[in-house]
């Protein structure tokens, strides 16, 4: 098998630089089409968020943790004077006091000083352990950095005022242009 492979490389005289038949000659440059795909720098859209949330809350005149979790529809128009506007869903649990709170936030924002910023409000439902649920209601502020800081001002039944600050770690799960 080897000397009849070396007697047919030995005996061919092709050259293998050559083309035969030559493929023809380009009468025009080649070109791309168009890719479809958006800029990465375009971020404007339709957009569910998901993420974890934590924060420190002061009320019922103690300090105490909550940690839980959060869901956004937002719809983000960078170059517009009203920038996101969207709704919040969420939940967490207390760390010490038991129970926890359900919240529906509407939310606005536009940019200040490079960075999306705004303003949110809307009822909380809170819950115990050993007590009946209460409703309340909250406003808050709120900016996106990568992550979103927020702090919480608010009002609940038979609790009084509470105050809050925390972080959303707001995941985009799907986008639509």
């Amino acid at each position: 098998m080897i000397t009849c492979l070396l007697a047919t490389v030995a005996t061919s005289k092709a050259d293998p630089t050559t083309t035969v038949p030559d493929a023809p000659a380009r009468k025009t440059i080649p070109r791309v089409g168009p890719d479809g795909f958006a800029p990465s720098w375009d971020l404007d859209g339709l957009y569910l968020w998901l993420g974890p949330s934590a924060a420190a809350s002061h009320v019922d005149t103690e300090w105490d943790s909550t940690v839980g979790a959060d869901a956004a529809v937002i719809r983000i128009r960078e170059r517009s004077s009203l920038g996101a506007i969207g709704g919040s869903f969420g939940g967490s649990r207390w760390t010490v006091r038991g129970g926890g709170r359900i919240w529906l936030d509407a939310m606005v924002g536009t940019r200040v000083l490079g960075r999306m910023a705004g303003v949110s409000a809307g009822p909380i439902l809170e819950l115990s352990d050993f007590a009946h649920p209460r409703i309340g209601g909250s406003i808050g502020v709120w900016t996106f950095v990568g992550i979103t800081p927020f702090a919480r001002l608010g009002s609940v039944q038979d609790l009084g005022m509470f105050g809050e600050v925390g972080v959303h770690i707001a995941l985009p799960v799907f986008k639509r242009r």
